[in-house]
């Protein structure tokens, strides 16, 4: 398990190096003047001149490089053009409202998903067609128009939920919220701040609906196929022919092998539902990730959008390391690839 570790650890520090390399390259093809995005397109010769040498932009690629990937290192990931900040202390505020949302999402969708594939697994009668048509609807719906319908029944039509915002901003001024985490939820619990806790709690319920309805379906599918599979097992059959109750087949020899696919699904879908949130979070007005992608890919923001890149990149890595160590806590067989 540990020469296991070492190797798939050794695997990922080459894939982190080689998106480094490729976000150089890539911020170094785009056409346009970093320094006329910068300084502003009526800036003096002067003022541009200053800028190149602030940021090495007159210096040789090799040199450049050198920089680029000690900076990025060191925690010198740039300065977003459109906001004249530094991009890491700008990610540090906008990702952690888009984990909670992601975070929050992905719970629901394992919590909803798994039990409806285990519960489908049993093969035949409207269970089972019900719980296939309604995942085959949450993969095919778009998440903008999940997200506008769930908005219209249960913000204007109901009156259930508010309809955007991480929280009601009225409660500043009567429950100011000490911010730790910049997540409104984790904040609101270490301080004790109820008002905020409840709003925040329900302004999460919709955006996070939308954002687990994909996760979700995909979870129930592979769930039922991978358990189906394992049921059909030899081991199993003669478990069933020995007098063991179904209940007990399944939680004692079919679940956890059947779990081993979908704990990779779930590493894919977290990093699908990471960068693809910012049609959520610009309907429901989410101050995260996706929302500081769009303001910076309508400001043509190179280094805000490398960062954001290089971000999801080394998240996706890390994941996926996750997962092979899980993988191989579940399934040993996994080890000796």
């Amino acid at each position: 398990m540990r020469r296991y570790l070492l190797r798939r650890l050794a695997q990922a520090v080459v894939v982190v190096a080689g998106v480094i390399v490729l976000t150089f390259v890539v911020a170094r093809v785009v056409p346009g003047d970093p320094a006329v995005a910068y300084a502003g397109p009526h800036a003096s010769a002067q003022a541009l001149q200053q800028v190149r040498d602030q940021f090495g932009l007159d210096e040789p690629l090799p040199a450049q490089l050198w920089d680029y990937v000690t900076g990025t290192l060191t925690g010198d990931w740039g300065t977003a053009l459109h906001t004249h900040r530094p991009v890491l202390s700008d990610l540090g505020d906008v990702i952690p409202p888009t984990l909670e949302l992601v975070g929050f999402a992905m719970l629901i969708a394992l919590l909803v998903g798994i039990p409806l594939g285990m519960f489908a697994a049993r093969r035949g009668g409207a269970s089972d067609a019900g719980v296939r048509l309604g995942s085959m609807l949450s993969v095919s719906a778009p998440v903008f128009l999940l997200a506008l319908l769930l908005q219209f029944i249960f913000s204007q039509k109901l009156g259930w939920l508010p309809v955007a915002g991480e929280y009601d901003p009225k409660l500043d001024y009567t429950s100011p919220l000490t911010v730790y985490t910049h997540m409104t939820v984790v904040d609101a619990a270490v301080g004790l701040n109820f008002p905020i806790l409840g709003s925040a709690l329900a302004h999460l319920v919709l955006p996070c609906i939308a954002v687990a309805a994909y996760p979700t379906g995909v979870i129930a599918q592979m769930t039922r196929a991978s358990l189906i599979e394992q049921l059909g097992e030899d081991h199993v059959r003669m478990a069933r022919g020995l007098g063991y109750g179904e209940r007990a087949i399944v939680r004692r020899l079919a679940l956890r092998p059947a779990l081993n696919p979908v704990v990779s699904v779930v590493a894919l879908m977290f990093a699908y539902a990471l960068v693809n949130t910012f049609l959520v979070e610009s309907i429901f007005n989410w101050p995260g990730l996706g929302s500081y992608a769009t303001a910076s890919i309508q400001a043509l923001d190179t280094p805000a959008i490398i960062g954001v890149t290089l971000f999801v990149a080394i998240v996706y890595v890390i994941a996926t390391l996750l997962v092979d160590v899980v993988q191989a806590w579940l399934d040993p067989r996994v080890q000796i690839r």
